[in-house]
Formats: C-alpha cells, sequence, structure tokens
C-alpha cells in the first residue's frame, strides 16, 4: 500500500505548535529572528552565521527598484480595489520571473553546468557563446540602467569572496561565466544584481529551483512599502491615465494597412 504524503514543517496540539523540532513560543519566539526561522524552514537545518549574512544582504537588494513593472502593478490594482491589499501585492509578485527579479534562478542554472563540466571554462564559453548567437541577455548579465557596472553585483561579489566559510566555487562559476560572456560579446559586460544573488545564495546551499523564492519573499517586503506610499501620496490613477493618452487608438483597418 502505498504511504500517504508526510510534513516536517509544522504540527500543533490545542496547547502548543511546533516549527520543525522547535516550539514556537518556548524556543523561537523572542529568541530567533525571521531570517533564522525561515532559512530553517527552508533549508530543513540550522542556519550558520554566515547564512544569516549573505541571506540579509539578498533581501535587502531584492526588495526595491522603484517603479518596475511589479510596484506599478501593485499601485494600479491597488487603486482599483484597495480593500484588497494582498490581491495588490500578489499582482505585483506575479511580475517576479524570468525577465525581471526572478533571473537568478536562470543565472544559476548555468552556473549548475559550469560546475558540472568536465572543463568549466570550455562550459562557460559554450554558454556565453549560444546566447551571442541567439542575440539574447545571458542572465544574470547587462542592466538597462546600472552601467558600465551594477554596483550592487559588486558589492555582494565582494562580501563573497570575504567570508572565509564559504566554498567559493560558485563565485569563481560566476566569474568564469563573466570572461565568457565579454570574451563572446567583444565589451566588458557588467554581471547585474540578480547574477551576483544567484552565486551567493548557491554559497550557502540554496538549491536552484528554489532561488527564486527568495525574491518573491523580499519583493513582498518592497511591495507593502509602495502600498503604503500610495495611501499617502497615490500614483496609480495617474499611471492608468498617462498610459491611456499616450497609446493612441488604431482601428484594426489601419492597422492592417500599416
Amino acid at each position: 500500500m502505498k504511504q500517504p504524503p508526510t510534513t516536517s514543517l509544522c504540527t500543533h496540539t490545542l496547547t502548543s505548535l511546533t516549527y520543525g523540532d522547535a516550539d514556537l513560543v518556548q524556543d523561537l519566539m523572542g529568541k530567533k529572528t525571521f531570517t533564522e526561522v525561515m532559512l530553517m524552514q527552508i533549508l530543513g537545518r540550522s542556519p550558520r552565521p554566515v547564512d544569516l549574512r549573505i541571506t540579509d544582504v539578498v533581501l535587502i537588494v531584492l526588495m526595491e527598484h522603484g517603479l518596475t513593472p511589479s510596484a506599478i502593478a501593485t499601485r494600479v490594482v491597488y487603486m482599483s480595489a484597495p480593500e484588497n491589499l494582498q490581491g495588490a501585492v500578489s499582482a505585483g509578485l506575479l511580475a517576479v520571473g524570468s525577465s525581471f527579479v526572478g533571473t537568478m534562478e536562470n543565472c544559476s542554472g548555468l552556473l549548475d553546468r559550469i560546475i558540472a563540466a568536465s572543463s568549466p571554462m570550455e562550459e562557460a564559453r559554450s554558454i556565453a557563446g549560444h546566447y551571442q548567437s541567439q542575440k539574447s541577455p545571458v542572465p544574470g548579465f547587462g542592466h538597462h540602467l546600472h552601467k558600465p557596472v551594477d554596483p550592487r553585483a559588486y558589492k555582494l561579489l565582494e562580501m563573497g569572496r570575504e567570508e572565509a566559510d564559504l566554498k567559493g566555487d560558485r563565485i569563481r562559476a560566476l566569474e568564469m561565466l563573466s570572461q565568457a560572456v565579454d570574451e563572446s560579446a567583444g565589451r566588458a559586460i557588467t554581471i547585474n544584481a540578480t547574477g551576483a544573488v544567484a552565486a551567493l545564495l548557491g554559497e550557502i546551499g540554496v538549491p536552484t529551483r528554489i532561488m527564486r523564492g527568495f525574491a518573491v519573499i523580499s519583493r513582498a517586503a518592497g511591495l507593502v512599502a509602495h502600498i503604503a506610499e500610495e495611501q499617502q501620496n497615490p500614483s496609480g490613477r495617474f499611471i492608468w491615465e498617462t498610459v491611456e493618452h499616450a497609446i493612441a487608438y488604431v482601428s484594426p483597418g489601419a492597422a492592417e494597412e500599416q
């Protein structure tokens, strides 16, 4: 007979609630930080001091980047349905994907390939050449605002290199890929923040397939801040009206003639 599924995350009785092996009231409340408990739950182990330092700086870096698609979505949905704060936040979180914010997952997959290869540098060059032939940006590289470097990325990597408890293999893989990307492009292409985040989260043992979750956690906090500002200084209707006036209507018949 097939065994039923189980969970190790949480259980409760009439008088207690347990996270993993820790009693919520006796072991966690007032004794552990949110980041500690989050990593304990996601990674299934007690986090090291280095894990906490890396995670905190990553969450700070990913939390905010101004009026990006996710923030715009949140503000416009909140303007439309102010009684539904969570709906507005979730609307913004739907924009955390392979083009914005969540690209660390795509980059981390490339780092996995480089680390697993018998010739890591050749694999890095193969990856860079593939994206060059497709005329597509390599995940984790390039930025439309930050040039010639993304200062967040270089600060993250500097902090990662200073951590003696990290192996450094993911950082080295990113450096190889950066060299290959520059060679393929014939010019320097900046490592962006999500590329550095991919390397650092990998260094502390976060699996590639769960990395985007850290962007979701961080960006949720940023979107709540956007709603707090929207309540005091609304911009949702301005965004709507600006788009409505900026995009001209063209009848289907005229569009076909163009």
